[in-house]
């Protein structure tokens, strides 16, 4: 990121983290007019957090701006959870949530507020080719996090901007130090923010959802044992089926419909085609093309083939 002698107004989406605390300080150090925006949510320990906020945006001496979106993000991010469980899918509620309320409500508060960018702490960068925006990896594969914002749109992208996407952990870390905040211990939490350690029985069963017991069958329709609720299992699990045998049982697939968990032995796991939906292209793709495939976050990508289904 090069000096800006135009003052430009950018807001940041403030965690109270170390990430976030050096980008703020990082466009300040460009001659950038910063200001930090911290969203309220339903999240334990939010006290915690908006006592982290203050101390930071204290220290660079920025303004702080909150943004109140706990019935939206009751809505949206945390419903939208929820029935996908019901449902016999995982969600992907931070995938989500960077589309609908980080990169999507937050960035039209801070649009208001006259901020004309938005900066985030995520570790991905943005390019500009042909006078569109582009994600791409960052430049540190072990912390790249453009997975978490793969279903922002190029209007999207085109706000937002990644000023971690080339620095690795420690030099963030490094950075935070030379700046004055010597406190950040480097511990990340892996948890669903609005989990925050907390059970995921407890949690579905706090806000309605019950255990509906079922049966676990083969792929051929074969009764072998009893569920005790399908959003209790995921494709790949082997762990907790009850099910001794010579060789280990996994979670093949999931049927809501007829409330079954379907189960096979270890070469069942394997495809070699699988169908996606509701995909966001940030780059028209052609028709039939070669690409890389990735799964989830820490995820290999894998070469494969894509094409429209007939």
């Amino acid at each position: 990121m090069t000096q800006n002698s135009c003052a430009q107004t950018i807001g940041v989406a403030m965690s109270g983290g170390v990430d976030s605390t050096v980008v703020a300080s990082l466009l300040l150090e460009q001659n950038y007019q910063v200001h930090g925006f911290f969203m309220l949510l339903p999240l334990p320990g939010l006290e915690q957090q908006l006592s982290k906020v203050r101390l930071v945006a204290d220290q660079l001496q920025i303004p702080l701006h909150f943004v109140d979106f706990t019935t939206i993000f009751s809505q949206s991010i945390i419903s939208y959870f929820i029935n996908s469980y019901t449902k016999g899918l995982t969600p992907n509620p931070c995938v989500v949530c960077n589309e609908l309320i980080k990169c999507g409500r937050l960035l039209d508060a801070m649009a208001n507020q006259g901020m004309e960018k938005m900066a985030t702490g995520h570790y991905g960068q943005i390019i500009h080719k042909n006078g569109r925006a582009e994600l791409h990896r960052a430049a540190d594969p072990a912390k790249d996090q453009s997975y978490f914002l793969c279903r922002l749109s190029p209007k999207q992208l085109d706000r937002v901007i990644l000023p971690l996407g080339t620095w690795k952990k420690a030099d963030v870390f490094s950075q935070a130090e030379d700046i004055g905040f010597p406190h950040f211990d480097g511990q990340e939490s892996q948890d669903v923010c609005f989990l925050s350690g907390q059970n995921l029985p407890d949690f579905l069963e706090e806000h309605g959802v019950k255990n509906q017991a079922g049966d676990i069958t083969t792929t051929t329709g074969h009764v072998l044992g009893r569920h005790r609720g399908i959003w209790q299992y995921t494709v790949g699990q082997r762990r907790g089926l009850g099910l001794p045998d010579a060789t280990p049982w996994y979670v093949t697939g999931l049927d809501p419909d007829n409330n079954r968990v379907i189960i096979g032995k270890n070469e069942t796991l394997f495809q070699t085609v699988l169908s996606v939906s509701d995909v966001r292209w940030t780059i028209p793709p052609p028709q039939v093309w070669q690409g890389k495939v990735q799964l989830r976050s820490r995820h290999r990508a894998a070469q494969a083939k894509v094409s429209p289904q007939s």
